[in-house]
């Protein structure tokens, strides 16, 4: 089982045969590999019955029918979650992934969003969360940020919320390649905005931070 490298960065966070529940399963292409790889326990899960289908028919064609539970569910409404549980939240929007969230509180959570992170650090962090980890990884042109979050209370910056607490800390070439390329999209929007449009002053304070990051 080869994994694209988002999918691949996922399970390094995940270790050994930890229950893990992987919300919006699409084909269960890592619930496969962690069932194989990593002797992992794992529930599939999706609102829509079409893509179980599919699920079923991927689990099925590697044997593992008995290994891995499908569940329908809208998120994790479905799912009673144990202590230990590893939520898995990947390939959606921010938004989604808040309803996701919306009553039950997993005590581990691997998130990976299409956009908004820093609403999703900022609403996740106000739910009761910490961030553990983080990481960004580059894949067919597109920047995917990763973040591990386990329960605790901790305070944060604003640029944490925006950038990541150690994603910002991490020096890793691939991490500044990330800071970069978002360096490079904000000051092409902030030449676009007009001097009196009040988004403007908060663009051009993100790119101080963001050079500040570089710099250090």
């Amino acid at each position: 089982m080869i994994l694209s490298k988002r999918l691949k960065a996922i399970t390094e966070y995940i270790e050994e045969g930890v229950r893990v529940i992987d919300v919006g399963c699409d084909h269960a292409l890592l619930d496969i590999y962690l069932t194989l790889e990593k002797k992992n326990k794992c529930i599939a899960s999706d609102i829509n019955l079409n893509v179980l289908a599919k699920t079923k028919e991927m689990i099925s064609s590697y044997g593992l029918e008995k290994e891995i539970e499908i569940v329908q569910s809208d998120g994790i409404d479905n799912i009673e979650i144990e202590k230990d549980d590893i939520v898995v939240i990947a390939g959606m929007g921010t938004s989604t992934i808040l309803h996701i969230l919306r009553e039950k509180k997993p005590n581990n959570l691997i998130i990976q969003s299409n956009n908004d992170l820093d609403i999703l650090r900022r609403k996740v962090i106000e739910k009761g969360y910490i961030i553990e980890d983080e990481k960004a990884v580059f894949e067919k042109g597109i920047y995917y940020v990763i973040i591990k979050f386990c329960k605790g209370n901790q305070e944060y910056l604003e640029e944490d919320y925006l950038f990541g607490p150690i994603l910002r800390e991490k020096k890793e070439e691939e991490m500044v390649s990330y800071f970069k390329e978002l360096l490079l999209s904000k000051e092409k929007i902030v030449k676009q905005i007009p001097d009196n449009h009040k988004e403007k002053k908060r663009f051009i304070n993100e790119i101080k931070m963001l050079k500040e990051i570089l710099k250090s």
